[in-house]
């Protein structure tokens, strides 16, 4: 069994499909048949089925893909290693972060670290705060950054200063012009939200539930994947809802969203990273970075 197989075999489970695995990796559609076709007749097992033109992880193959994927990234820890003997000269981090980071309050960060040190290739994956604690406790992130909590003993979480929610309407929702909005209020209103597994999601229930009022029972009209998708259609007049006051504050400036004032908690953001891994050279120059740096953002 070598690297490249194990490389080929996660490619093809990721994508569940042999040409589209192989062209992210560059190599021949039928080079990649013939590595997964050598494994499986090794080790003599089926780790896919063979359904017409699809194609599934057999029980044995799922069972194999997370060992695949630790051995993949513990080879590339060790490859990391022996390049930093060279410095911050070359290298890369690739980072998982939750929306509002990945959108709003990282991109300056990386651009002055990228400004100390060009030779280091930053790659950053956007999901919610359940993907990116998956993703870094699976060796997929070598940092992720959060907005909710996550409960994985494996993970090491760094917490920062983060940003403030906001109680938002458009400018013809009732709410706008109302002189207070009360408990009974918002229980009753009509919700635009965030999907469940997001930081906004889960900081916007918490608010919720110091108020008096169970997140369970709120009338949700919308659930959208992104915060652009909520705040445009809070704009157009679809309901309320809480957002970052990064994800709103230019709408608040051109005067298409009215801020209520209804106490939401300031949150914190949290730097994960896994426990058990070698911390590069270049994870640490950019904690230092955004440690240094979180105490003006979102402010």
């Amino acid at each position: 069994m070598t690297l490249e197989q194990l490389r080929i075999f996660v490619a093809v489970a990721d994508c569940l499909h042999v040409t589209r695995a192989a062209q992210s990796l560059n190599i021949t559609q039928s080079a990649a048949s013939a590595s997964i076709a050598a494994l499986e007749s090794r080790h003599g097992m089926r780790l896919f089925h063979r359904i017409g033109r699809r194609i599934e992880l057999t029980e044995a193959g799922r069972s194999f893909l997370p060992e695949a994927k630790a051995v993949l990234a513990r080879a590339a820890q060790a490859e990391l290693a022996l390049t930093e003997l060279s410095g911050l000269q070359r290298g890369s981090l690739t980072l998982h972060a939750s929306q509002t980071i990945a959108n709003y309050w990282l991109p300056p960060q990386l651009h002055a670290f990228r400004s100390q040190y060009p030779g280091i290739a930053l790659h950053l994956v956007i999901g919610n705060t359940t993907d990116v604690g998956r993703a870094v406790g699976e060796g997929e992130a070598d940092l992720g950054f959060i907005e909710g909590d996550i409960d994985n003993p494996l993970l090491a979480q760094i917490p920062i200063p983060g940003d403030q929610l906001v109680l938002v309407v458009g400018p013809q929702h009732s709410w706008a012009a109302a002189k207070a909005v009360t408990p009974a209020d918002l229980a009753q209103g009509a919700w635009v939200l965030r999907e469940p597994g997001s930081g906004t999601r889960q900081n916007f229930e918490l608010g919720l539930r110091r108020l008096g009022i169970d997140p369970a029972a709120i009338n949700v009209a919308l659930e959208l994947p992104s915060n652009e998708a909520v705040r445009n259609a809070v704009e157009a007049g679809s309901g309320a809802t809480v957002l970052s006051n990064l994800a709103v504050a230019t709408s608040l400036q051109a005067g298409r969203l009215r801020a209520l004032d209804v106490p939401f908690p300031e949150r914190r953001f949290i730097i994960l990273r896994h426990g058990d891994r070698y911390i590069s050279k270049a994870e640490a120059a950019l904690l230092r970075q955004v440690r240094g740096e979180a105490g003006t953002a979102g402010r």
